[in-house]
């Protein structure tokens, strides 16, 4: 297990935008950090009211983003176009090409958001959005699937041999996951703190785990925290 801690993170500020990258992203590089198996980007977004990110292309990428609060405004070029609350995640297959915005549509209140993009397995696919809401109850103390490759649980279908999963843990409730050393896993903790087999991660901290076959216990710390466990390929 080797953390990847949140203030040794990139960092993009430039007055409507505090983005902190896990990965090399735009102009911070890090040749040390270009991704983890098939997940090339984290990027922990907080967008000003009434701003965002205006119309830009992307192509063959999965890219998920997750509100933590507010809410964000998508349009894209497939005439998609529907605001994404808490609760709520959006997963759009860029395939061969499609061009988009993420904005934040309120005039008081910022939006907080993760936006993740996964490598595709398949190349130049037609591309395609969803937006599912997840309940609140099918999280708490519990592994949710949000991105499988089968689509299975109500899950969203990744075009790769990956799996995302979404838990929100209460104050010293643990949640037990069995890790496999075939494979390589992330966790990336969206806001509040925890305990990953005796660790403390603090938001904004990532875990990159190979090479372990055994058991990954996750403990609450703080009254709530939201994390995010990654299931990748060798």
């Amino acid at each position: 297990l080797k953390l990847r801690p949140a203030n040794e993170r990139g960092h993009t500020l430039i007055g409507w935008l505090d983005s902190y990258h896990t990965f090399s992203f735009g102009d911070y590089y890090d040749p040390k950090h270009m991704g983890f198996s098939d997940l090339r980007v984290i990027n922990d977004d907080v967008v000003a009211p009434d701003m965002g990110f205006g119309t830009h292309p992307h192509a063959n990428m999965e890219i998920i983003s997750i509100v933590l609060s507010g809410e964000l405004e998508h349009k894209d070029s497939m005439g998609n176009g529907s605001v994404i609350k808490v609760g709520e995640v959006q997963k759009m297959s860029a395939g061969t090409g499609v061009y988009h915005s993420e904005f934040n549509p309120s005039s008081k209140e910022p939006v907080h958001f993760l936006q993740i993009w996964i490598m595709p397995n398949v190349q130049n696919i037609k591309p395609s959005y969803e937006q599912k809401s997840f309940k609140k109850e099918d999280m708490t103390n519990e592994l949710c699937y949000i991105a499988t490759p089968d689509g299975r649980h109500g899950s969203f279908i990744l075009q790769q041999d990956a799996e995302l999963f979404q838990c929100l843990l209460d104050e010293k409730k643990t949640v037990v996951y069995k890790a496999d050393p075939k494979r390589k896993y992330w966790v990336h903790v969206a806001t509040g703190s925890l305990k990953l087999n005796g660790q403390v991660m603090v938001a904004g901290d990532g875990m990159a785990i190979e090479d372990e076959n055994t058991e990954l216990e996750f403990t609450g710390v703080d009254k709530l925290s939201n994390f995010l466990l990654f299931n990748l390929p060798l």
